[in-house]
């Protein structure tokens, strides 16, 4: 509360303070003085003269002064070098009362002293950095307030920064700046990014189920040798091929298990989003699943986890068209790799595509944020050991489970500098969509009709009549 109030006592002080230095670039350089005269038989009364921490200001007199006060001493000192010359140091940033006496005690001046922080090097370094801002720094009880305008949100933090370097930390090593900037015309960004992938996946599998029973006697041996898929033990419906044997009181049962799948799959997403320079914007395409979490008491509760194609940024419209992006950005889908098992319940996993970063390009730029490119390969040889290695008949007691799988993925992010126009120049995802009439779906399997799309070239066709030379262009 005490520092707030300090801070408003002080911007009501730099209001009056700018009543005697004036506006504009001058009055920045006018608000600490070097100097101030007053000439012999003037009278000054309750004056604001603000001193920088560690500078000084000379008062010359047209009469001699005999008497000099200084409300609080620490804030600062008044030295009398010749009974017409007085010097002001700034000692710490605070507020004081100066009086200046004259023969027989006649009060000649009255100041009120504020002591801060001189600013008039920080505006200077201001317009050169950037010279197309209206950009003020004034200093207020140890605190750098900035006002005035800015072509850019970009231009607003430079300023910014610029006055975090300058201003003296406190105690605890924090320098306050207040940004009271505001931006002329807020740009808007519309960003496109495009997550592209293409996964090929090769799966071999060959294995001898062999099983049955040999009699000797009064004695029977039965044996079992299952085929084990380490590799890919998810895959079901794989091709068989089996025989019968009995002889007696001997039956052998062989069945060959093949399998040889090639996919591939091609995900594409653009999701695109637009926001103010500066503020955060959110997108998400996609739906939510449930998920059995274990309560207390042995209660289940559910809870729905998103998936689909989600878009996260904040961008900051920087000078010349340069955009800084905060950028995150995810892809996922349900799978049932990694799946969950649990009784009568099985939670699908998560394939995701995630890709975060900060980057910097101008409009219109495309840049890679991120790639991936994977291999995977994998084989299994499982078997009857000792059996498993005897040449040709040896595959009668082993099985092969093969995988090679290759990804590739690259995340693209294209920012534009967004500006609106006329809804006449947008057209809608359904527009002239048309469905087909039932005898069309029924007899000619169409579902709908689309008679033009807008802005899209007329269909070329034959030209009919005498005709010349034709351009096209």
């Amino acid at each position: 509360m005490n520092c707030k109030r300090w801070i408003g006592v002080g911007l009501m002080a730099f209001s009056l303070a700018l009543s005697f230095a004036g506006t504009g670039p001058a009055a920045a350089d006018s608000s600490y003085p070097k100097t101030v005269n007053i000439a012999a038989g003037d009278r000054i009364a309750e004056r604001i003269l603000r001193v920088g921490v560690g500078r000084s200001v000379v008062i010359n007199l047209g009469e001699e002064v005999r008497d000099v006060l200084v409300s609080d001493p620490e804030i600062a000192d008044a030295v009398v070098r010749t009974s017409r010359r007085v010097f002001v140091l700034g000692n710490k940033a605070g507020q004081a009362s100066l009086f200046l006496f004259g023969d027989g005690g006649v009060q000649l001046a009255n100041f009120d002293l504020y002591v801060d922080q001189d600013t008039t090097e920080l505006n200077a370094l201001i317009r050169r950095a950037i010279p197309t801002a209206n950009i003020r720094a004034d200093a207020v009880n140890g605190n750098i307030v900035l006002s005035g305008t800015a072509k850019s949100t970009g231009d607003a933090q430079r300023a910014t920064d610029l006055a975090r370097r300058y201003a003296k930390p406190d105690e605890g090593g924090q320098s306050s700046v207040l940004n009271t900037v505001s931006v002329e015309g807020k740009d808007q960004v519309h960003l496109k990014v495009t997550v592209a992938e293409v996964e090929r996946s090769i799966i071999k599998q060959l294995g001898v189920n062999l099983a049955g029973s040999i009699g000797i006697g009064n004695y029977t041996v039965g044996f079992n040798n299952q085929p084990g898929y380490t590799v890919n033990s998810n895959v079901v419906n794989r091709g068989s091929l089996g025989t019968d044997f009995l002889a007696g009181d001997t039956r052998i049962v062989a069945e060959i298990e093949a399998l040889q799948r090639d996919g591939v799959i091609r995900t594409l997403a653009e999701p695109t989003l637009t926001a103010i320079s500066g503020e955060n914007a959110s997108f998400l395409a996609g739906g939510e699943f449930p998920i059995p979490v274990s309560q207390d008491q042995r209660e289940v509760t559910v809870e729905f986890k998103k998936f689909g194609v989600g878009l996260d940024f904040t961008p900051v419209v920087l000078n010349e068209g340069n955009i800084s992006l905060r950028v995150k950005t995810e892809v996922s889908e349900i799978t049932q790799e990694g799946a969950v098992n649990l009784g009568l319940i099985t939670i699908p996993a998560l394939k995701v595509r995630r890709a975060e970063s900060t980057v910097e390009l101008p409009s219109g730029g495309t840049l890679v944020m991120a790639g991936l490119l994977k291999e995977t390969y994998k084989q299994d040889l499982n078997g009857v050991p000792g059996l498993m290695q005897v040449p040709v008949l040896g595959a009668l007691f082993k099985s092969r489970d093969f995988l090679r799988k290759q990804t590739e993925l690259v995340v693209f992010v294209t920012p534009y500098l967004a500006k609106p126009v006329n809804r006449s120049k947008l057209a809608r995802p359904d527009k002239n969509f048309a469905p087909a009439t039932d005898a069309a779906t029924i007899f000619l399997n169409r579902l709908n009709r689309i008679y033009s799309v807008s802005g899209a070239p007329a269909p070329e066709g034959t030209y009919h009549g005498q005709v010349g030379y034709i351009y096209k262009y």
